[in-house]
């Protein structure tokens, strides 16, 4: 299932794509009267019940053929697929050929850093560039949003509780990033985490360590990779993160970026992002997440 959030109105709303378009939750299962959950934290905190109730609108939805709940991407705007997650933790050097490209050791642990609520953004979204860089690069990334709360959990079951993926772009500003020993600064810039277009249930992704990651800017690539190539796999790094701070649902995990970022060129070669860079981040089987810089 793919599950998204957009705004009409000013009220944000949820929403599933489908091959119809867009079913708006909301007006569909008060229509047809079957009851089903309104946001992304309801659906994730209910499980597969929450989900079951979902697949009843969308059958109703597309057995009678209806369109007067369905949308076209063209009539609202796509919001963060998770508002208000408890925790936004990301891994640093996990792919084995950028940090080659960057000339940094090969990591013998994950990497761990933060970003903030403040730093999500949206397909479709301007995201603006700080005053204080004019050294931001993309990092096209797969990103786990949490089903369920995880404590002490061993690899072997770590994607019993993946809710689902998306694609994400962990933007980062390398003057701020440099400009000490913690890179937080560098990576939790308002707009530094565009998450979308929607979560992919993890029923639906056959293997998340084989799947194939892109970027493109202004329609040029630059990034190519798989996440075969990661150092540390997600179930890796669901279950070392748990074993150091509890997981709990609509936590999202960005589990590092492959070769071909800005910062892996020689100095004289590197062309950061500037106003009106368009930027896409594509993952098989989770689509394409797109965002211009202003």
């Amino acid at each position: 299932m793919k599950l998204l959030q957009f705004k009409q109105s000013d009220q944000l709303r949820l929403g599933v794509q489908v091959d119809l378009g867009i079913i708006d939750i909301k007006t569909a299962s008060q229509a047809l009267d079957i009851p089903a959950p309104l946001s992304i934290e309801e659906v994730i905190r209910g499980g597969k019940t929450a989900l079951a109730e979902l697949q009843a609108v969308i059958e109703a939805v597309v057995a009678t053929n209806n369109h007067m709940y369905v949308l076209e991407d063209t009539n609202f705007a796509y919001a963060p697929v998770v508002s208000n997650p408890q925790k936004i933790i990301c891994v640093g050097l996990n792919y084995r050929k950028h940090a080659e490209e960057t000339k940094a050791e090969i990591p013998t642990t994950p990497i761990l850093f933060n970003k903030f609520a403040n730093a999500l953004s949206a397909h479709g979204d301007e995201v603006e560039l700080p005053l204080t860089s004019n050294e931001v690069d993309y990092e096209a990334e797969l990103a786990i949003i949490i089903g369920k709360t995880a404590k002490n959990i061993e690899e072997a079951e770590a994607l019993d509780y993946v809710f689902g993926y998306s694609c994400a772009n962990d933007l980062s500003a390398r003057n701020l990033q440099r400009r000490t020993s913690q890179w937080m600064l560098g990576k939790s810039c308002d707009g530094f985490a565009p998450i979308g277009p929607y979560i992919v249930t993890a029923d639906e992704v056959n293997d998340p360590d084989k799947l194939t990651i892109s970027c493109r800017v202004n329609g040029v690539q630059k990034q190519h990779s798989n996440t075969e190539d990661m150092i540390f796999s997600c179930r890796s790094i669901i279950s070392y993160i748990s074993k150091h701070m509890t997981l709990v649902p609509g936590d999202i995990i960005l589990t590092g970026t492959p070769e071909g970022v800005v910062i892996g060129y020689p100095r004289d070669q590197r062309v950061y992002l500037k106003s009106g860079d368009v930027v896409t981040v594509e993952i098989e089987q989770l689509g394409e997440l797109t965002v211009t810089m202003r």
